[in-house]
């Protein structure tokens, strides 16, 4: 029995790729896919409101289970009616397990069958995660879409400690379903394997044997070559069911979002949009756009014309560099509502080729219009 009030219903299936169109119900509203979702770590996109991004067109956007935790604390989300609550965001959210943070993020790390004991990375205090522990925080912050709690692994790994991580993966996986009592909140099975094409299959295959309310692509972008990270969605898509949502995990360049599109992946998130933003990095129609350069200096036009966010629409070059120049707040958030509203826009146009059976040929014009978007 999946949870209430939350299942995908496709739409459409490109005739020439595996993209597809289709609704995400959620509990909050109901959002099409394939679709970006922004990141609001600690319960806000930085530097903006959750009206600006509304505005920018998102749906779902994501939370981090483990930065929660530690501040404001998930009690302190719960008494405050939860996450939609406590930040004032009436869309869907999703939270991830805290997984990624806890093997990135954390110092000194042990890791147990029972769970990982780690060093917080803000103040060096010992703390204890299990996939037990995890799921009872998420459903205090209550999203409507919980992560299951695994092991993302380093690339490159061994083969043998990749088999040996997916085991315990698995095993955690089936802990956290069975301890996943809240019956308004999906839960994801994450599929790990590295690079190995059989440990893709078979973490994929068992996790589909759990029944969950959808899954989701681990343990990419950590480092791998572009290609290696192609070949890691290829390797799991194939075997997970077309009825429930697909999720590619950390994923924000424009080459790797339409590929995986191309192979019938439905839910993206990245912090890349809002944090190049923050550096003066920025995604447009013409290329990519360094806002710190002399030559925007007297440049009184719009930052993309063919964009129609907020900032494009009201704001010159010239006025978006002298913020950036100043380091003024109001610089860095009208940059990250342009890269935000840049990728939902692009998804826009992702769901109408699919739609119309183009999007082989969208995703071609796409890659050629923004070819100079180098580690974008």
């Amino acid at each position: 029995m999946g949870a209430k009030g939350f299942y995908l219903e496709i739409k459409h299936i490109d005739k020439n790729s595996g993209a597809r169109y289709g609704i995400l119900h959620t509990p909050h509203g109901d959002v099409e896919v394939p679709m970006f979702m922004p990141v609001g770590t600690l319960a806000t996109v930085k530097t903006l409101s959750p009206e600006e991004v509304k505005a920018c067109g998102a749906g779902v956007i994501l939370a981090n289970t483990y930065h929660l935790s530690l501040r404001p604390g998930e009690d302190i989300v719960a008494k405050a009616g939860g996450l939609h609550k406590f930040m004032k965001y009436d869309g869907p959210m999703l939270t991830d397990s805290g997984g990624f943070q806890v093997f990135s993020l954390a110092d000194n790390r042990s890791i147990t069958e029972e769970g990982v004991t780690f060093k917080s990375h803000l103040n060096g205090e010992k703390l204890f995660i299990s996939p037990e522990r995890a799921i009872e925080i998420e459903e205090k912050l209550g999203a409507d879409i919980a992560m299951s709690f695994d092991e993302c692994c380093p690339y490159p790994t061994t083969y043998e400690y990749m088999k040996n991580s997916v085991e315990r993966t698995l095993r955690w996986a089936k802990r956290g379903k069975e301890h996943h009592k809240r019956e308004d909140q999906a839960l994801f099975g994450i599929v790990q394997g590295g690079e190995f094409k059989d440990l893709r299959k078979y973490c994929a295959e068992e996790l589909v044997k759990m029944d969950f309310d959808g899954y989701s692509i681990g343990g990419t972008s950590i480092g791998e070559p572009k290609d290696v990270m192609f070949k890691m969605v290829r390797y799991a898509v194939k075997y997970l069911p077309n009825d429930k949502p697909r999720y590619l995990m950390g994923i924000g360049s424009i080459d790797e979002i339409l590929d995986g599109i191309s192979q019938g992946v439905d839910m993206y998130d990245c912090v890349l949009p809002t944090r190049i933003a923050r550096h003066g990095s920025l995604m447009t129609s013409h290329g990519r756009v360094n806002i710190r350069e002399a030559r925007y200096k007297e440049d009184f036009t719009p930052l993309d014309e063919e964009c129609d966010c907020y900032c494009c629409k009201n704001y010159t070059k010239a006025y978006l560099r002298h913020l950036y120049v100043c380091d003024e707040t109001f610089g860095k958030r009208l940059l990250s509502i342009h890269n935000i509203r840049f990728l939902i826009k692009m998804m826009e146009g992702a769901r109408q080729a699919i739609k119309e059976d183009r999007f082989l040929e969208y995703k071609e014009e796409v890659m050629k219009k923004f070819g100079n978007t180098r580690g974008f």
